[in-house]
């Protein structure tokens, strides 16, 4: 049974310059850590998914948020620099990946024995798909630096409740020599 890494959001919408929700430059720092993780995993034999936020134009979320990857438009795509590693792509229009998905039905069929979550944004989706992931009792390992958001005080209380409240454990990944 292969380990499975879920990446959360690593699209154009997030990680370009300029779209209504740019996450910023410590959002796009994480993007070679993400591939050199990816790649790494791979070779391991771990599956990739990708979860890509996907909202209708009149989504309610854009009540909280500015309008947003779109579905049809160019923000929903992965970004470039990964794009070439997502070869499973789910669409979700909601904070959890597992929310109106097939995430779940997708794990029980792969069966893995840990999940890795990395991507975009830690206080928001990365957060929410870790919550679910631990609420159906996999073991979830979020690498701190393969995770980013727009506001380090956010990211910071995030990465303490995924460890301390949901039992995720915190690592590091490869770094680029070994």
């Amino acid at each position: 049974m292969a380990d499975v890494v879920i990446v959360v959001d690593m699209l154009r919408g997030f990680l370009e310059e300029g779209r209504a929700l740019d996450c910023g430059p410590t959002a796009r720092a994480i993007v070679p850590n993400v591939r050199r993780l990816l790649e790494a995993e791979r070779l391991r034999g771990s599956h990739l998914i990708f979860l890509a936020d996907t909202h209708d134009p009149d989504d309610k979320e854009f009540a909280v948020f500015p309008p947003h990857c779109v579905r049809g438009t160019e923000e929903t795509e992965v970004t470039p620099e990964l794009a070439g590693l997502a070869t499973e792509i789910i669409p979700k229009r909601r904070y959890s990946g597992f929310f109106g998905t097939n995430l779940d039905a997708r794990l029980r069929e792969l069966a893995p024995a840990k999940i890795t979550v990395c991507g975009i944004c830690t206080d928001i989706c990365v957060m929410h798909t870790v919550a679910d992931a631990r609420n159906r009792d996999y073991p979830v390992e979020v690498p701190v630096d393969c995770v980013a958001t727009f506001d380090e005080e956010a990211h910071r209380c995030a990465l303490q409740h995924m460890e301390r409240v949901l039992g995720a454990k915190l690592v590091r990944a490869a770094s680029e020599s070994g």
